[in-house]
């Protein structure tokens, strides 16, 4: 009999020391629990993805140091973990290595390199040809990585008919609302195909707008789950060969896909925060459900002592939005400052007096107050090392219904990747979490305003966000054409005036922060497009 351990743990990229320690931390767990193999993620050493880094030599070689001070502690058991290698000609490959009787008995090279939506694989590495076969107690398995075993030419058919009993994927397999659906009906058809137990072990946690959700998983050879790890956490489980299903680990609820993307959007948040060094936060809250779900997210990430809320009513703020602002701070229980704009709105306005006389008010007084407000809140960032949390949805981004150094200013954008429709669902789920409800019916009720005018609505500009978000759903994230969208929603001048304002806000997102990727296709590493463009449909 063999115990298999799969540890899906959360390293952070260029923490070399850190992740040695942390993964050491895991091998004793194993150990303890009588483990044979112990596998860890893809590049778990290094950290996913580590970009540029790669191109450092100096990168590579502590990389490679790590590995073997990691091997040393290789005692009575088998450890697999992925790190990346260097061949005599330089090239470096995305790698899995063994770890046995303190030394690195063998090395498997990632064969299929993703090249596609968040991946840029190929730009790094070379990729591996070989499929080495490797044995624990006499019997045999095979270890490939994360797309090697996505793709239909992948290894995992070869590896079998050369002797392997299992296979051991270690994979580093970023988040999108549904894609555990996927993985799970990938692995099962792939057991079902090769007719061995496939053990699949998941990275977790957050780096820069990729959230990883870990959910670890072992299959038998007809496609049986055996046993999971839990999603966004990390975690240990494991299985003994020959599998038998009626010992196997007890499975996490599944959740449900509000619930898991809040998770989602609360861990990327979460590990932001505190790799990039950060321990406290602020946020313009508004009185809106944006900012509302922010700030509620930034209590679940980091705790409310942590958070501080700064209200920036002008004189087009309503009261029951400045009520609504100090309501939501007490809720939550964090820090409540408010600072009016209105003085330093009438300075801006009288500087500017001259250069503006005869000319009408329009949306540059608009975007003065959110660019004051932003000051305002990179002043306390600047004085006191508090990281801006900025409070747009996708929605707003996408159309650039969005003031650039205004309300875009900060490091991280929690909600960037978040449709407006689905942040109304975010906020009835945190609700469910508490006995009293902590983002009011009174701001999820109200009709969405910036309140930089008078009696301004959110849909003066924009179409209603239930047709927005289809619209947007079907030309950022399918690619579809006008003519495609308009079959379904039939109304081609609001789909043609929603794609002119994706188009032409290009240049906005680029300078926006981060945030966290929830759906398939998210704006940023997901979503490339040039800013000079002169192509257009219509």
């Amino acid at each position: 009999m063999i115990r298999i351990a799969l540890a899906q743990i959360n390293p952070t990229v260029g923490d070399l020391k850190g992740n040695a320690l942390k993964i050491i931390d895991f091998i004793r767990k194993a150990q303890a629990a009588n483990a044979d193999i112990v596998a860890f993620p893809e590049l778990a050493v290094c950290g996913y993805p580590p970009e540029d880094l790669l191109l450092k030599e100096h990168f590579i070689s502590e990389n490679i140091k790590t590995l073997k001070d990691i091997a040393a502690h290789a005692k009575k058991i088998s450890v697999i973990v992925g790190f990346v290698d260097r061949d005599k000609k330089k090239n470096i490959y995305n790698a899995a290595a063994l770890l046995s009787d303190r030394r690195i008995k063998g090395i498997y090279h990632k064969e299929q390199l993703p090249n596609y939506g968040v991946f840029d694989e190929k730009r790094y590495f070379t990729a591996g040809t070989k499929n080495p076969i490797f044995s624990v107690k006499g019997i045999k398995f095979a270890v490939n990585i994360c797309e090697d075993i996505w793709l239909e030419t992948g290894p995992h058919k070869t590896q079998v008919k050369k002797g392997a009993k299992f296979l051991i994927n270690i994979s580093s397999s970023p988040y999108h609302a549904g894609k555990l659906h996927e993985r799970q009906a990938l692995l099962k058809t792939r057991a079902n195909q090769v007719k061995a137990p496939i053990f699949y072990v998941n990275i977790v946690g957050g780096q820069d707008e990729l959230v990883f959700d870990g959910a670890s998983m072992i299959f038998d050879k007809k496609g049986k789950t055996i046993a999971a790890g839990k999603q966004f956490e990390e975690d240990m489980i494991f299985a003994d060969i020959p599998l038998d299903a009626q010992t196997k680990n007890k499975s996490p609820r599944p959740l449900g896909e509000i619930e898991e993307i809040y998770k989602a959007l609360t861990l990327g948040t979460r590990d932001y925060i505190r790799k990039n060094g950060f321990k406290k936060v602020t946020i313009g809250l508004s009185g809106g459900i944006d900012s509302a779900l922010v700030a509620a997210i930034a209590v679940d990430a980091v705790g409310q002592e942590n958070v501080t809320a700064v209200s920036m009513p002008s004189q087009y703020s309503s009261l029951e939005t400045i009520s609504d602002a100090r309501k939501i701070a007490k809720n939550l229980g964090i820090r409540f400052l408010e600072i009016p704009i209105m003085k330093v709105f009438s300075v801006f306005l009288e500087t500017l007096d001259h250069e503006f006389k005869g000319q009408a008010k329009d949306i540059t007084e608009e975007n003065l107050q959110a660019r004051i407000r932003g000051n305002i809140l990179m002043a306390f960032s600047n004085k006191f090392g508090w990281l801006v949390l900025t409070t747009g949805n996708k929605s707003e981004i996408a159309t650039g219904y969005c003031t650039l150094y205004g309300d875009m200013a900060g490091g991280f954008a929690v909600i960037k990747d978040v449709p407006k429709t689905t942040v109304y669902k975010l906020a009835k789920y945190r609700n469910s979490l508490n006995s009293n409800a902590v983002i009011m019916q009174s701001i999820i009720d109200r009709a969405p305003t910036a309140e930089l005018r008078e009696n301004q609505k959110d849909q003066d500009t924009l179409p209603e966000y239930d047709l927005l978000d289809k619209i947007l759903s079907d030309y950022v994230e399918a690619d579809k054409s006008l003519s495609d969208i308009n079959k379904k929603i039939n109304n081609a001048k609001v789909i043609k005036d929603v794609m002119r304002l994706v188009d032409r806000s290009e240049y906005k997102r680029r300078q926006a922060p981060p945030g966290v990727k929830i759906t398939p296709r998210a704006f940023g590493r997901d979503r490339r497009f040039p800013i000079v463009n002169q192509y257009r449909e219509f």
